[in-house]
């Protein structure tokens, strides 16, 4: 990996190769230029992607409350999640000017599943399977929703549903079932399901640095990220979690995020007005998970 600023002085990320053309930042000159569309991506703009999210997103709702499973908006866990992101959102825009226009939604379906997603456009729902089985604290609920707005952020399900319309070849004119044009038939076909997507590596570890990165910066202490996949390591013995269909842990994951603690942990403590040596280890409340320094 090459690194594009010195981290240290600039509180960089070093984003795995394939990301490294499309931004980078620092602390003092937020996001810069943006880099080569791939082709795929030019198949499908942010706009109609971000489109076809919003429908999905409405028909999840709607769903989920006829079940009697989407939580009101009085509802604890439901506050506290639209609490977490209000403190998250703000740095969005550093990884994509679009953020700003966007219009988030925070949402809560009630389900044993250990699930949790951002939708490009910034649609965000959390299910309460991963919200009670892993008991999560705040910094580790942060740690979620910033690596799944990172997914959103760098447009990741934008460029799988570009190459799965490129795999397709022409498309039909009848394909505008959604009135999105040739996006039609990809969601006809099941591709274009942006509730479960499966990324790649490069996007998996792009999405764990950037919400590391959001939620430093918001206040969220990172190393929750390293007790966050302990957890998930221990709730996936026997049949693993759905989330980790799409989500691979494992301790190459935890290395990794490791790795870069360095590079966020000094807007960690920027966040909370402490000097970087006075942080106290992170704990989090499982018993049989030690403190990571």
């Amino acid at each position: 990996m090459k690194r594009i600023l010195t981290a240290a002085v600039l509180g960089i990320l070093t984003l795995p190769a394939s990301a490294q053309t499309q931004s980078s930042l620092s602390d003092e000159q937020g996001v810069q230029g943006v880099g080569k569309m791939s082709a795929a991506r030019k198949l499908v703009s942010a706009g109609q992607i971000e489109g076809m999210a919003q429908k999905q997103y409405l028909q999840m709702q709607q769903e989920a409350s006829a079940k009697g499973a989407l939580a009101p908006p009085t509802h604890p866990q439901l506050l506290r999640l639209r609490a977490i992101s209000q403190k998250l959102i703000p740095f969005a825009p550093r990884w994509n000017p679009r953020a700003t226009q966007w219009q988030w939604e925070v949402n809560l379906i009630g389900s044993k599943q250990i699930n949790a997603f951002c939708m490009p456009g910034g649609k965000i729902a959390f299910y309460t399977g991963i919200l009670d089985t892993l008991n999560l604290t705040d910094d580790e609920v942060a740690i979620i929703m910033g690596h799944e707005i990172a997914h959103a952020l760098r447009e990741h399900g934008r460029e799988r549903v570009g190459k799965s319309m490129a795999t397709q070849g022409a498309l039909s004119i009848g394909s505008a079932l959604l009135g999105l044009g040739d996006l039609g038939r990809v969601a006809a076909g099941g591709a274009a399901n942006l509730l479960s997507l499966k990324f790649g590596r490069d996007d998996e570890t792009e999405g764990d640095l950037i919400g590391m990165d959001l939620a430093a910066r918001a206040g969220y202490d990172p190393r929750a990220g390293v007790a966050l996949w302990q957890k998930m390591a221990t709730a996936s013995k026997g049949a693993p979690p759905a989330w980790l269909s799409t989500h691979p842990s494992g301790k190459n994951r935890i290395a990794e995020i490791s790795k870069h603690l360095p590079e966020v942990m000094p807007l960690y403590a920027k966040a909370k007005g402490v000097a970087r040596s006075k942080l106290a280890p992170y704990k989090t409340n499982w018993s049989d998970i030690a403190a990571v320094n």
